[in-house]
């Protein structure tokens, strides 16, 4: 993930907030809590010298909310005096605490844990006829490892695809007149169909830049649509072979794989990541802690930030803002623990070229 979509709000003049508000069940007194939440975060930030003006801001972000929305959802905020510049749906689980922080630099690396345990998948359940096609953004691991609870999926949409090949797809009987003809044409039709769905699928990924291109439905469909898939997104296609949308039951199969798929994709992630880092550390190109980060990208050296999965100690906001200046990258590495001198642990970095350390 490149930090430059986050360069204007990580490089932009402080002092300013940082508000997380977590993920909360919604109720009948959902309205009472949202403000009750809200005026306990606003009030440590004003106890830490918040500015009258960046408060209002927030105060003005937050109302324009239906009632209970904020804790359904969750929200990340960045905001200084010259009023928001962050204003996000933050898919942190039950638990993980509201937060408030008043410092130079936003505190974003919470937030950034977040989005880099995201999966995104492009799902198309698919027949010899058409597909039903799907955007959905999987959050992070819960502490336990395990995927988060349904109503936690931040993200989702849905669009259906028929192919424009029209006539029947089903090959004719032992016997049936003209019994050739009808089986080419039939094998045409299935063709023409994936071949829409498959144009379908690429227009969509542009956009959507899938991380994974699920193919789940009828096996004779999901084939068909397969070898239409230019090579780039049958690459990162995998076939789903439990459940669909017919009913209930079988969107709850389909599901529990979509999830299995999306866990599995994210270890290798996190393990590909881990490596990595490994690497650049017995070669000396790393560094550890946000100070020994902040100063590395000051030098230009950082080429990759690097959060540990674990949550931080303390928040490295200076950090990240020093590495958007350089152009890093930022990954999530299951970081040692003995390289923290000053015991700070969370974030790390790779660094381009050695840089003195003290």
């Amino acid at each position: 993930m490149e930090l430059t979509r986050l360069r204007p709000v990580l490089e932009h003049p402080g002092p300013m907030a940082t508000v997380y508000l977590e993920n909360r069940p919604p109720g009948e007194d959902a309205g009472t809590q949202s403000r009750l939440r809200w005026q306990s975060v606003r009030e440590r930030l004003e106890d830490d010298g918040a500015t009258r003006a960046t408060l209002t801001a927030l105060d003005a972000a937050l109302q324009q909310d239906p009632v209970g929305e904020v804790q359904a959802d969750g929200r990340v905020l960045v905001a200084c005096d010259d009023g928001v510049l962050l204003d996000e749906h933050w898919d942190a689980s039950l638990g993980s605490g509201d937060a408030g922080y008043w410092s130079d630099v936003p505190q974003l690396d919470r937030y950034l844990r977040e989005a880099l345990t995201a999966v995104r998948l492009l799902v198309a359940v698919a027949d010899q006829q058409g597909a039903r096609i799907r955007q959905e953004v999987l959050g992070e691991l819960g502490p336990d490892g395990s995927e988060p609870a349904e109503e936690q999926q931040f993200s989702a949409a849905d669009s259906a695809v028929a192919g424009s090949g029209g006539a029947r797809v089903h090959k004719a009987r032992r016997g049936y007149l003209s019994h050739k003809h009808n089986q080419r044409r039939a094998d045409e039709v299935v063709h023409q169909n994936a071949a829409d769905i498959a144009a379908h699928l690429v227009r969509t990924a542009e956009r959507f830049r899938p991380d994974v291109l699920i193919l789940a439905g009828t096996v004779q469909g999901r084939t068909a649509v397969h070898g239409e898939l230019p090579e780039h997104l049958a690459r990162i296609s995998v076939d789903a072979d439990r459940g669909g949308v017919q009913d209930d039951a079988a969107e709850a199969a389909l599901a529990e794989q979509i999830d299995e798929i999306a866990d599995t994709l994210r270890s290798r992630r996190l393990a590909a990541d881990t490596d990595a880092f490994e690497l650049a550390r017995s070669q000396g190109l790393t560094v550890c802690g946000p100070g020994p980060v902040a100063d590395a990208a000051r030098q230009g050296a950082v080429s990759t930030v690097v959060l540990g999965h674990e949550a931080a100690d303390r928040p490295a906001g200076d950090a990240l803002a020093a590495s958007s200046a350089c152009g890093a990258d930022v990954t999530l590495v299951d970081l040692p623990e003995d390289d923290y001198t000053d015991g700070r642990r969370g974030i790390a970095a790779v660094l381009r070229f050695a840089v003195p350390t003290a």
